[in-house]
């Protein structure tokens, strides 16, 4: 079976991506560059992450429109990236209005035209607070919808759906065929070399880390 995946290069959706291979998938990554102030860092991790698992280079799709007609902290537009933990309200200004849906539209019609039977995304139980299109309700939504656009050819999976990060980490360090490189991924909101350490992001992967007790392969600026 093959599936068409948004590979970002972080921690989710790279363990993602090693779920899908070690069930036997057929995975082919696409990632996109929407204005977004980490995404160069971003497409970088994705590359090294599809490479150490053997994949074809990612489909990378140039979404600058989003940086140009939409607010958000997280785009280059916008205003600094706040820092702290997902669950401060602060944290509702990286919110890309209705962005994995975007994403999601592009990569269903792609998904129909290589005959792939499934499309998948990282969201999870972490984003839920915070994200509206990372929600259970919506992801309900959009298979139906996907389905319904395809001629129930494409459906859309998220099995983290209802996993914390910590949760995920730990699945994705017990897969059996597969490693997942967590020191190739990306994690941080900001634009800069090292991951920052302190934007939601980056808190929410170190408290996963420290959960597992494992140390966190990644250097960071702090």
């Amino acid at each position: 079976m093959k599936v068409v995946l948004a590979l970002s290069g972080g921690l989710d959706s790279s363990t993602l991506c090693g779920y899908y291979l070690d069930k036997g998938y057929e995975v082919i990554p696409v990632t996109f560059n929407y204005g977004a102030k980490h995404n160069r860092y971003e497409n970088e991790a994705c590359i090294a992450v599809a490479r150490h698992f053997g994949l074809s280079a990612p489909v990378l799709l140039d979404l600058k429109f989003i940086r140009e007609l939409f607010r958000s902290d997280l785009l280059l537009s916008g205003s600094a990236v706040p820092e702290g933990h997902y669950t401060d309200q602060s944290m509702a200004a990286t919110v890309v209005p209705a962005r994995n849906l975007i994403f999601a539209s592009i990569v269903a019609g792609y998904a129909d035209s290589i005959d792939a039977e499934v499309i998948s995304l990282g969201v999870h139980g972490g984003d839920h607070h915070i994200y509206p299109d990372c929600r259970p309700a919506f992801v309900s939504s959009l298979n139906t919808s996907v389905m319904l656009a395809t001629d129930g050819k494409v459906r859309v999976d998220a099995p983290f759906l209802y996993y914390t990060k910590g949760e995920i980490l730990r699945m994705g360090m017990a897969l059996p065929t597969v490693r997942v490189p967590y020191e190739m991924t990306r994690t941080c909101y900001k634009d800069q070399l090292l991951s920052c350490g302190k934007c939601g992001s980056c808190v929410e992967r170190l408290e996963a880390f420290a959960e597992l007790g494992v140390t966190d392969p990644i250097k960071y600026a702090v």
